[in-house]
């Protein structure tokens, strides 16, 4: 089971995890692609971590193409996330303080499927985004890309 703890400057207990989170938007309702997630049950962006020798643009497409079944291309960052504040701590006892670059991407091809990490998939508007099982930062990521700011957060 995955655990969140927060604190202040609790990160420097952790290791950094580099990872990328993908918003992919269904063009005509405006609303937002979210898996549920096989190991708790919540729902989040499609994503995962950077692996080595990989470019955070080849992440996010590898990353939505294993969860979701979808082809993407990268549109624009959105944000990068990294409190010092909050650690994922893991089952096996591994904590990392998260750094999530955050990615608008836009659906070109596939179709959408389920797999051993995604149990389940829906598109959710704004006002959808109060759900109890929201994975912790989704709501956040969400919100900042429908901000029209002309730049990336860095939060």
């Amino acid at each position: 089971m995955t655990v969140y703890r927060y604190g202040h400057r609790i990160a420097k207990t952790a290791l950094l995890r580099p990872s990328v989170a993908a918003l992919i938007f269904d063009g005509d309702s405006g609303t937002v692609l979210l898996t549920r997630r096989s190991d708790n049950g919540c729902w989040c962006l499609p994503g995962g971590g950077i692996d080595p020798g990989e470019s955070v643009e080849e992440a996010c497409i590898r990353e939505v193409l294993e969860e979701t079944g979808l082809i993407v291309r990268v549109t624009r960052l959105v944000g990068v996330y990294s409190s010092p504040h909050k650690i994922i701590e893991y089952a096996d006892g591994n904590k990392y303080q998260g750094v999530t670059i955050t990615l608008e991407s836009q659906m070109i091809g596939g179709q959408l499927c389920l797999n051993k990490e995604t149990t389940e998939f829906k598109y959710f508007s704004a006002d959808q985004l109060d759900d109890p099982e929201l994975m912790d930062g989704t709501r956040e990521r969400v919100l900042d890309a429908l901000v029209d700011t002309g730049e990336a957060f860095i939060k």
